[in-house]
């Protein structure tokens, strides 16, 4: 399995929040699109939160989500997987971002919100100075009704 290096942060003019997921599915890495998978319910709560349609076209959707002051990155940079689960992230192989380095360039990103329990823990490993809370994840994967992930991340505000 080769090692794989994850997607660029999406950072618009003035970021006050920065959600990060673990690590890009394959069909995100294959695309450069962020949650790229349509059963992943990322696009639909954002676009919810947010207020624009979730079905836009990937470059709309992004300037939706910076527009609103919402920032896109991973915790995890690199790392050995096979296929897209985040348990099969071979964590010997795992580099973390610069966190540090990034915050520094976006200041007034304020709080950070962790999409899914994989994505918190890499995040509690990397000992990063940013308030932070965990969403339950948009994947497809956890059997929690939109409802329920909806009012969670109604958190992001």
């Amino acid at each position: 399995m080769p090692l794989r290096t994850g997607l660029p942060a999406i950072v618009g003019a003035n970021p006050r929040v920065l959600i990060l997921g673990s690590f890009p599915s394959e069909k995100s890495l294959d695309t450069g699109e962020y949650y790229a998978n349509t059963r992943n319910q990322f696009w639909r709560l954002l676009g919810t939160l947010a207020g624009f349609d979730a079905e836009l076209p990937y470059p709309e959707r992004i300037d939706a989500v910076t527009g609103a002051g919402v920032a896109l990155w991973d915790v995890a940079h690199s790392c050995r997987r096979v296929g897209s689960l985040d348990a099969n992230i071979d964590r010997k192989t795992l580099v973390l971002n610069d966190f540090k380095a990034f915050l520094a360039e976006h200041p007034t990103i304020e709080r950070g919100f962790v999409n899914g329990l994989t994505a918190y823990t890499l995040f509690q490993q990397a000992d990063i100075a940013l308030p932070a809370a965990r969403l339950p994840s948009s994947s497809g994967a956890l059997t929690m009704s939109f409802a329920d992930k909806l009012a969670a991340w109604q958190a992001i505000g």
